[in-house]
């Protein structure tokens, strides 16, 4: 995963019995039924009470299979949860490597990212995807603090050093800039206000998990159904953002109160329902 905090809902120190059902149970829910079925292998003790009820019954193990490469977690007698990451070619395990099962479901994590975004074609997706299976995805760490969005965005770029590509480095700060540069002269309330401290404490830093939810090497090499990677998506989407942000300051700065509520429409339209990097 791309540097930051991710962590399970259910961790490591919950019953292990608890940890593999509710990743079983979490993976339905996060994906389509179409790509769980592709996907998802879940090994089950079936009692006859559980199937007199129609239970599924406890899960033993589950794997996630995706491009050559297989999860497996197995729960062993004694209660012992057993991890392996492994490289598949034509059906036969080339390599393996069993994890510390805190790393074990970092990797699990950025598998479902990766796969949602892949089924859906955008990377918002995978975000959605992690935060139904239960993961607070990584970049979390972004929030700017609404009680002080002037000094608390500043920070925002050595947040990210390092954590996206170079150039949506250099876009972040130039949007940052145009924010910092704004947000003086629409103090004072109303719905220009209002648009741009949305801007610095929702849409942009939403963006930029989006794309942190991602594995880094899949992110900047691997092609969605847009014919982009997520690496090139983000860009695009800093680059409207950061015309969005300009025309914010500009309207702010000949008080056209008009015009600066007509960009914040744009920017609701364009990022507030579902960040989708098309």
């Amino acid at each position: 995963m791309s540097d930051g905090a991710i962590g399970l809902t259910a961790s490591a120190d919950d019953d292990p019995q608890v940890l593999l059902d509710s990743l079983a149970e979490g993976v339905t829910r996060a994906l389509p039924a179409s790509v769980v079925r592709e996907v998802l292998d879940v090994t089950r003790n079936r009692s006859l009470g559980d199937r007199m009820a129609g239970r599924p019954g406890r899960a033993e193990s589950l794997r996630i299979t995706r491009e050559g490469r297989s999860m497996t977690l197995s729960l062993e007698r004694g209660g012992r949860l057993v991890t392996e990451v492994a490289r598949v070619a034509g059906g036969i395990i080339i390599s393996r490597k069993t994890p510390p099962l805190g790393e074990w479901l970092e990797l699990f994590a950025g598998e479902i990212g990766a796969i949602a975004a892949d089924a859906a074609g955008d990377a918002a997706t995978a975000a959605r995807a992690l935060t139904v299976l239960g993961v607070r995805p990584a970049g979390s760490d972004l929030a700017v603090d609404e009680s002080d969005i002037g000094a608390s965005i500043l920070t925002l770029p050595s947040r990210l050093r390092g954590r996206i590509p170079d150039e949506a480095l250099t876009r972040v700060e130039r949007i940052v800039a145009l924010v910092h540069e704004t947000l003086p002269r629409v103090t004072g309330g109303g719905e220009a206000e209002v648009v741009v401290e949305r801007t610095a404490t929702a849409y942009l830093p939403d963006t930029l998990r989006a794309y942190l939810a991602l594995p880094a090497d899949w992110a900047t090499s691997h092609v969605l159904s847009n014919g982009r990677t997520s690496a090139d998506t983000l860009v695009a989407q800093l680059d409207d953002l950061e015309t969005a942000a300009t025309r914010m300051r500009d309207a702010a700065v000949e008080q056209d109160a008009s015009a600066l509520l007509v960009n914040g429409r744009f920017l609701a339209d364009r990022f507030a329902t579902g960040l989708e990097l098309q």
